[in-house]
């Protein structure tokens, strides 16, 4: 190498470890508090006075301070995301991992474009959704919801199945359950009854005899039956409230017998269980926590719905003001408590429904927002 070619090599050489010294400042007042923990020791390594540093060393440190940053981003996306949660209360709400959606609720959508609005209770935040019907339709339905990410493994059977077997046209209990094994469900619903079914105390009786046996063909099958309840099964044979039917009086026991009060003491509890819905509950002049607590370990699915301020006992759910539903929070049901309790006594799913709302789908976004929300 010549002089001229020494000098000039000397002069880049002077000017790229100046640029190098320059650079390893700025990577040395790196930020080193934001990189998480298992990151600490990319930033602690690096000396925080030196003099001189050389280029290799410098690019490396660049490196290495880059990886850093970028990997501490999602990290702190996640610290934020777990701040917010502490922010406003602390963990989510039980089940808000596979939080359900009772379709009832988008019945008319869904007739109208079933598609469409399936893809809107997933985009919504709902992880499942329970079907109306156990039928072929159900089938199709099943595996639309399936696509858009929801679970689907509760759904209605026909209630005439049970109610009124020998009637024209209805089903048998294995047709149904062939259907359910088709859908892929875990959860067989028999949820309601007609009121010519159900207007003598003999006939809830054969009733739920007949509701064991199909739970315990259910049972056969792989899955569970359960029972949704409407606020009929709280009024006495004579068509007034009652609480409790526990009088030691053996007439005034009569005359305060419920269906609920047949269905609690005639299912078998092995085999069919309550599908608890609170708002039929509480408007049936019940209170959801203690009938939850009553009857803890027979309770495998419930419908959260919220009730409006001042509504009085209904026990004819024909009568039910439209308005008496009400998206969750707006009501008078403590719903985080319902969800609580659920966990503590082992229930399976809750399905959010609401049957009347002037616009069903924004209901049902306002009371998931809701359940995101509200502190567990």
């Amino acid at each position: 190498m010549n002089r001229a070619s020494a000098a000039k090599h000397s002069d880049e050489r002077t000017a790229t470890d100046a640029m190098c010294r320059n650079l390893s400042r700025r990577v040395l007042r790196f930020n080193c508090s934001s990189v998480p923990h298992p990151f600490w020791h990319l930033c602690t390594s690096v000396p925080m006075k030196t003099p001189s540093i050389h280029r290799r060393t410098a690019l490396q440190l660049t490196a290495t301070s880059a990886m850093a940053a970028w990997l501490a981003q999602p990290l702190n996306l996640l610290a934020q995301e777990a701040e917010k949660a502490t922010a406003k209360g602390g963990e989510p709400l039980p089940y808000m991992d596979r939080i359900g959606l009772q379709l009832y609720t988008l019945r008319d959508a869904m007739k109208a474009d079933p598609e469409g609005t399936l893809k809107a209770v997933a985009e919504a935040g709902y992880r499942q959704v329970e079907l109306m019907n156990i039928d072929d339709e159900a089938v199709r339905l099943a595996a639309i919801a399936r696509d858009n990410g929801l679970i689907v493994h509760s759904a209605f059977m026909d209630f005439n199945v049970i109610a009124e077997p020998n009637k024209d046209g209805v089903g048998s209990v294995e047709t149904t359950l062939e259907l359910a094994e088709r859908i892929g469900l875990r959860h067989v619903v028999f949820g309601y009854i007609a009121k010519h079914q159900r207007d003598t105390a003999d006939k809830c009786r054969a009733i739920a005899d007949r509701a064991n046996k199909a739970a315990d063909q259910t049972r056969n099958a792989g899955m569970r039956m359960c029972y949704h309840n409407h606020s009929f099964e709280f009024a006495t044979f004579n068509g007034d409230a009652a609480e409790d039917a526990n009088s030691n009086d053996d007439e005034k026991k009569a005359n305060k017998l419920t269906a609920f009060d047949i269905f609690v003491e005639r299912f078998d509890p092995h085999k069919m269980e309550f599908e608890l819905d609170v708002f039929w509950a509480k408007i049936g002049g019940r209170d959801p926590i203690e009938m939850m607590r009553r009857l803890a370990g027979r309770i495998s699915q419930v419908h959260l719905k919220d009730l409006k301020k001042d509504t009085p006992v209904i026990t004819d759910e024909g009568q039910v003001p439209n308005d008496a539903f009400q998206e969750l929070g707006n009501g008078i049901i403590d719903i985080p408590a319902v969800m609580k309790l659920a966990r503590e006594i082992g229930v399976d799913q809750c399905h959010v429904e609401q049957d009347q709302s002037p616009a069903p789908l924004d209901s049902v976004r306002e009371s998931y927002a809701f359940l995101k929300d509200a502190p567990a």
